[in-house]
């Protein structure tokens, strides 16, 4: 592999040139990942210490949480070092990694969200097989097979890269390593190898927002049958995460669905897949939710008022 390459580390051109924007985009990205880390981190406390981890939605919520701390983490650090420093370099090895990790964790979210859906799912359509169809061996499965998923789906766009010969320029245009500005630097033709990345990414996709989409059509016409409290819960519920699935799966269509090139606007778009959804995934879940809502309040606040309590106890 190595000997077929004259390239042994990548030139990423990052998002702009300009020295002002790249500060400013510094100082929003660690905003956006102080953001992340602050508001995942709280929701994976509140289910794992509250009563809601027993549920399969909120058992599911706290891995999609555990997911976006990995996913985001193998993409915004790096491009935050890189809008501070001259030169932004990374080498073959850890593009490669980089390519690979990012799939990888990017591909259990989405599988994992597509769970949550099929809990949804059983919850509204069939609520009297619930127990069974989603007990937590079926959860733990589900959430096995999303790991298997999401490295299934690494390791064919890793294996695509990977033996592709580079022999200059270097420069990618992009802010992190994918496998599309890769194929556009390989030295070889890639017409067919952009296809099986279309199929691998674009068309899974596709299939995925489409299935994931169709459940919920359906929920939304079993809603129908319920009372106006049930109903307003069930709506409220499945608004969140028919949100969460238009604003990750619309920008990954639109950057893998087409034949091998990159547009100057896929960097906006993948922006919106790598670290928009993963900070607003917090606030999307805990906003709208009543329960998550009431398990932060008693695993965070009941502390403090404890202490408060015992201050004006002894005070008194």
């Amino acid at each position: 592999m190595e000997n077929r390459n004259n390239v042994t580390e990548f030139i990423l051109l990052g998002l702009s040139k300009s020295k002002r924007v790249q500060i400013l985009c510094f100082l929003f990205f660690l905003l956006c990942y102080l953001a992340i880390w602050l508001g995942n981190l709280i929701i994976m406390a509140s289910i794992t210490y509250s009563p809601l981890i027993n549920q399969p939605m909120y058992f599911f919520l706290n891995y999609l949480a555990l997911s976006d701390l990995l996913y985001t983490s193998t993409v915004t650090p790096k491009l935050m070092t890189d809008l501070l420093t001259g030169k932004k370099v990374i080498s073959y090895h850890n593009c490669m990694t980089q390519l690979f990790t990012t799939h990888f964790f990017g591909g259990i979210e989405v599988c994992i969200i597509t769970g949550m859906a099929y809990d949804r799912y059983v919850a509204i359509c069939k609520p009297l097989h619930y127990a069974i169809l989603m007990s937590r061996q079926r959860c733990n499965s589900i959430l096995g097979a999303s790991c298997a998923g999401g490295f299934l789906h690494s390791i064919g766009l890793f294996l695509l890269a990977i033996f592709l010969p580079f022999c200059g320029p270097n420069e990618i245009d992009h802010y992190f390593c994918d496998v599309y500005p890769l194929l556009k630097l390989a030295c070889t033709d890639t017409h067919k190898i952009g296809f099986l990345v279309i199929a691998n990414s674009g068309l899974m996709g596709l299939g995925i927002f489409v299935v994931l989409m169709a459940s919920y059509f359906m929920i939304l016409c079993n809603v129908r049958a319920y009372s106006a409290e049930n109903r307003h819960k069930a709506l409220s519920t499945c608004s969140s995460h028919i949100t969460v699935v238009i604003l990750f799966f619309a920008p990954v269509i639109f950057v893998y669905i087409r034949p091998a090139t990159t547009l100057p606007e896929d960097k906006v778009f993948t922006l919106f897949y790598t670290i928009i959804v993963p900070m607003l995934n917090p606030l999307i879940y805990t906003l709208r939710n009543t329960e998550m809502k009431n398990a932060i309040r008693k695993v965070w606040y009941p502390i403090y008022n404890g202490e408060k309590i015992n201050k004006s106890t002894l005070k008194c």
